[in-house]
């Protein structure tokens, strides 16, 4: 059973579930109705239980946790799940101890600290990436890759450009996407993005080179309204491949741009001594990103980006070497869970039994 609380936990896990549909195994997701989750999951077909609204506010917030607790616990005692499945999730942590089965959570993210102390004890594994700098203790399973690789990955994505005739563009074609998130989920409190004024001078700005493609989760003014895009959320990745550059306070989009080689600027608080290291290493290792928390050095930056000729050229080569690096997280993935409790004991005893999931 794996619940998905955000429309990257869909693309995250998909190809997990249908790895593991193809081997007889049954899955059933449950889903929290936020932004296009829900939208996410018809698309490819996934039969779900919708658990949960996002609400606006922190009290809102742990009244939807203590609901959405009580009914996950109810949808799991009921489909008996051998393994219980989320992404840093609390309600799949306490229904899998309460019923006395088993949890695997995945985690990306070392600053949700209220977060972990909810959920933590009640797991019995916690998948993190290698750099992951928290140690999590004897739970803790560290694997050489990045969630987005799950669905990004060559083996799984291959960009379709039918997706630009929708737009009326070429592949020649200049377009720069940009992305808004809200700042209203559980990680995020204390943190903040950019704001409505810089919104306007980014968009003011690198629409003298190339069209501005917005998608937000917040309502826009009606002066930035005029930008935003309408397209299938499924297709979204095939557009981010071919865009010329993309910027924005969103962490999984900017993550997601660095692994299809699309430049990327990220700018947001969370940016400086105690940032994810994933976000460090794409930065200061690969060099796909670049990271800011002051909104004018970010749209410095981009406007030099765009005046760099070749760089998609540039930016294809550096994702090739993140790719010879990294291992295919879908396929580590299905491995451990079908194998547990036994993957869990290799993983301990062997770690570098992960690189047989390496792109050859």
């Amino acid at each position: 059973m794996i619940d998905m609380g955000h429309p990257a936990h869909v693309h995250l896990f998909k190809n997990v579930i249908w790895k593991l549909n193809k081997k007889g195994h049954r899955v059933l997701v449950t889903a929290r109705n936020k932004e296009v989750t829900i939208d996410l999951l018809k698309a490819y077909n996934f039969e779900y239980v919708s658990v949960g609204e996002i609400g606006s506010s922190k009290v809102d917030l742990v009244r939807e946790w203590i609901n959405r607790d009580y009914e996950i616990l109810k949808i799991a005692s009921k489909f008996n799940p051998d393994i219980l499945m989320g992404m840093s999730n609390p309600c799949v942590a306490h229904a899998s101890w309460i019923l006395r089965k088993k949890a695997i959570l995945l985690d990306d993210s070392e600053v949700t600290a209220f977060s972990h102390k909810i959920t933590y004890p009640f797991a019995n594994v916690i998948c993190t990436p290698s750099l992951y700098k928290k140690d999590l203790g004897k739970k803790q399973v560290r694997y050489d890759g990045y969630h987005e690789l799950a669905y990004l990955h060559p083996n799984y994505f291959t960009p379709d450009p039918s997706v630009l005739e929708s737009f009326g563009f070429k592949e020649s074609d200049k377009y720069v996407i940009l992305r808004f998130v809200s700042w209203g989920a559980n990680h995020d409190i204390g943190n903040k993005g950019l704001s409505l004024e810089d919104k306007r001078k980014v968009v003011h700005e690198i629409e003298k080179y190339g069209k501005v493609l917005i998608t937000s989760e917040k309502p826009l003014p009606d002066d930035l309204e005029k930008y935003r895009i309408s397209t299938a959320p499924e297709r979204m990745h095939d557009l981010l491949f071919y865009a010329q550059m993309f910027f924005g306070d969103s962490q999984t989009m900017t993550t997601e741009a660095a692994i299809l080689g699309t430049p990327a600027i990220r700018c947001n608080s969370f940016v400086g001594e105690n940032d994810m290291s994933n976000f460090k290493e794409l930065e200061n290792k690969y060099g796909l990103i670049f990271n800011f928390n002051d909104p004018e050095k970010a749209l410095k930056k981009a406007v030099e980006l765009l005046h760099k000729p070749g760089i998609k050229e540039e930016w294809f080569s550096k994702k090739e070497r993140l790719l010879k690096d990294k291992i295919d997280v879908t396929g580590f993935l299905a491995w451990f869970i079908e194998n547990y409790p036994q993957s869990f004991n290799v993983m301990k005893d062997n770690p570098d039994f992960q690189y047989q999931f390496k792109m050859v």
